[in-house]
Protein backbone atom coordinates (compact mmCIF):
# COMPACT_ATOMS: atom_id res chain seq x y z
CA UNK A 1 0.00 0.00 0.00
CA UNK A 2 2.85 2.47 1.09
CA UNK A 3 4.45 2.23 -2.56
CA UNK A 4 0.92 2.85 -4.04
CA UNK A 5 0.66 6.11 -1.94
CA UNK A 6 4.08 7.08 -2.96
CA UNK A 7 3.59 6.44 -6.54
CA UNK A 8 0.72 8.32 -6.36
CA UNK A 9 2.76 11.03 -5.13
CA UNK A 10 5.38 10.99 -8.15
CA UNK A 11 2.28 10.51 -10.60
CA UNK A 12 0.88 14.11 -9.26
CA UNK A 13 4.91 15.75 -9.33
CA UNK A 14 4.37 14.68 -13.25
CA UNK A 15 0.79 16.27 -13.70
CA UNK A 16 2.42 19.34 -11.88
CA UNK A 17 5.26 19.26 -14.31
CA UNK A 18 2.73 19.73 -17.48
CA UNK A 19 1.23 22.42 -16.43
CA UNK A 20 4.28 24.73 -17.57
CA UNK A 21 3.42 25.79 -21.14
CA UNK A 22 7.12 24.12 -22.34
CA UNK A 23 8.01 20.58 -20.78
CA UNK A 24 10.98 17.89 -22.36
CA UNK A 25 11.31 14.70 -22.37
CA UNK A 26 14.88 13.46 -22.92
CA UNK A 27 15.97 10.15 -23.50
CA UNK A 28 19.80 9.59 -22.41
CA UNK A 29 21.39 6.52 -23.05
CA UNK A 30 25.24 5.42 -24.69
CA UNK A 31 24.26 5.64 -28.13
CA UNK A 32 23.17 9.64 -27.46
CA UNK A 33 20.23 11.77 -26.56
CA UNK A 34 16.88 12.02 -28.09
CA UNK A 35 14.52 15.14 -26.81
CA UNK A 36 10.96 15.69 -27.19
CA UNK A 37 9.32 19.38 -27.01
CA UNK A 38 5.80 19.48 -25.73
CA UNK A 39 3.74 22.87 -25.83
CA UNK A 40 1.24 22.20 -23.03
CA UNK A 41 -0.84 24.30 -25.26
CA UNK A 42 -1.16 21.87 -28.14
CA UNK A 43 -0.80 18.69 -26.61
CA UNK A 44 -3.48 19.54 -23.92
CA UNK A 45 -2.96 17.46 -20.59
CA UNK A 46 -5.78 14.91 -20.52
CA UNK A 47 -6.47 14.15 -16.46
CA UNK A 48 -9.98 13.75 -16.57
CA UNK A 49 -10.39 11.43 -14.05
CA UNK A 50 -8.52 11.31 -9.88
CA UNK A 51 -7.32 8.01 -10.89
CA UNK A 52 -3.75 7.47 -11.37
CA UNK A 53 -3.21 8.20 -15.05
CA UNK A 54 -1.11 10.83 -16.76
CA UNK A 55 -2.07 10.96 -20.89
CA UNK A 56 -0.57 13.89 -22.87
CA UNK A 57 -1.32 13.55 -26.13
CA UNK A 58 -0.13 10.49 -28.04
CA UNK A 59 3.49 11.43 -26.73
CA UNK A 60 3.62 10.35 -23.28
CA UNK A 61 1.62 8.81 -20.67
CA UNK A 62 2.30 7.41 -16.68
CA UNK A 63 0.08 5.61 -15.00
CA UNK A 64 0.16 3.83 -11.31
CA UNK A 65 -1.00 0.29 -11.50
CA UNK A 66 -1.14 -2.65 -8.30
CA UNK A 67 1.38 -5.00 -8.42
CA UNK A 68 2.80 -8.49 -6.64
CA UNK A 69 5.81 -5.91 -5.38
CA UNK A 70 3.30 -3.30 -4.36
CA UNK A 71 2.94 -0.81 -6.91
CA UNK A 72 4.78 0.14 -10.06
CA UNK A 73 4.50 2.94 -12.38
CA UNK A 74 4.52 2.53 -15.96
CA UNK A 75 5.91 5.04 -18.40
CA UNK A 76 5.30 5.05 -21.90
CA UNK A 77 7.26 7.59 -24.32
CA UNK A 78 7.65 7.06 -27.75
CA UNK A 79 9.02 3.53 -28.37
CA UNK A 80 10.00 3.73 -24.59
CA UNK A 81 8.51 1.87 -22.08
CA UNK A 82 9.39 1.75 -18.38
CA UNK A 83 8.88 0.58 -15.43
CA UNK A 84 9.65 2.64 -11.89
CA UNK A 85 9.20 -0.12 -8.87
CA UNK A 86 9.06 2.35 -5.63
CA UNK A 87 11.99 4.51 -4.28
CA UNK A 88 15.17 4.63 -5.77
CA UNK A 89 14.57 4.56 -9.36
CA UNK A 90 13.98 8.41 -9.82
CA UNK A 91 15.45 11.94 -9.16
CA UNK A 92 14.25 15.27 -8.82
CA UNK A 93 16.15 18.05 -9.90
CA UNK A 94 15.63 21.99 -10.24
CA UNK A 95 18.19 24.37 -11.97
CA UNK A 96 17.77 28.07 -13.04
CA UNK A 97 15.93 26.68 -16.23
CA UNK A 98 12.97 24.83 -14.20
CA UNK A 99 12.94 21.52 -12.95
CA UNK A 100 12.01 18.11 -13.83
CA UNK A 101 12.07 14.08 -12.55
CA UNK A 102 14.75 12.01 -13.93
CA UNK A 103 14.09 7.74 -14.51
CA UNK A 104 16.52 5.21 -14.56
CA UNK A 105 15.67 1.99 -16.47
CA UNK A 106 18.83 -0.42 -16.97
CA UNK A 107 21.41 1.87 -18.73
CA UNK A 108 19.44 3.85 -19.75
CA UNK A 109 17.38 7.20 -18.30
CA UNK A 110 14.28 9.33 -18.95
CA UNK A 111 13.83 12.78 -17.77
CA UNK A 112 10.51 15.06 -17.37
CA UNK A 113 11.67 18.24 -17.29
CA UNK A 114 9.18 21.25 -17.19
CA UNK A 115 10.61 24.74 -18.25
CA UNK A 116 10.23 28.68 -16.92
CA UNK A 117 10.23 29.59 -20.66
CA UNK A 118 10.92 27.87 -23.61
CA UNK A 119 14.63 27.01 -24.42
CA UNK A 120 16.37 28.08 -26.96
CA UNK A 121 19.93 28.15 -27.27
CA UNK A 122 22.05 25.31 -26.06
CA UNK A 123 19.14 22.77 -26.01
CA UNK A 124 21.08 19.59 -25.68
CA UNK A 125 23.61 20.81 -23.68
CA UNK A 126 21.39 22.29 -21.14
CA UNK A 127 18.81 19.33 -21.08
CA UNK A 128 22.08 17.15 -20.13
CA UNK A 129 23.06 19.31 -17.74
CA UNK A 130 20.24 18.53 -16.08
CA UNK A 131 20.15 15.28 -16.46
CA UNK A 132 23.91 15.18 -14.75
CA UNK A 133 22.27 16.56 -11.85
CA UNK A 134 21.01 13.04 -11.07
CA UNK A 135 22.45 10.82 -14.01
CA UNK A 136 26.49 10.19 -14.03
CA UNK A 137 28.10 9.22 -17.61
CA UNK A 138 31.44 7.87 -18.23
CA UNK A 139 32.69 6.86 -21.49
CA UNK A 140 28.87 6.31 -22.70
CA UNK A 141 27.98 4.26 -19.49
CA UNK A 142 25.74 5.14 -16.93
CA UNK A 143 28.32 4.88 -13.62
CA UNK A 144 25.75 6.55 -10.75
CA UNK A 145 22.37 7.45 -10.37
CA UNK A 146 22.04 9.27 -7.41
CA UNK A 147 17.77 8.74 -6.55
CA UNK A 148 16.21 11.53 -4.59
CA UNK A 149 14.28 8.82 -2.43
Amino acid sequence: MHALFVLGDLRAKLVKQFQSRFVYVTEQNAEGIYIAEIDTEAALVVDDKPGLKLKVGDHFSASVLPSREGGKLDIKFREIKLTVYGLGDYAFVTTADGHGVVFKEGHSVVMVFAAHEQLHEGLTKTLKAVTAKAAKWRKGELVTFKASE
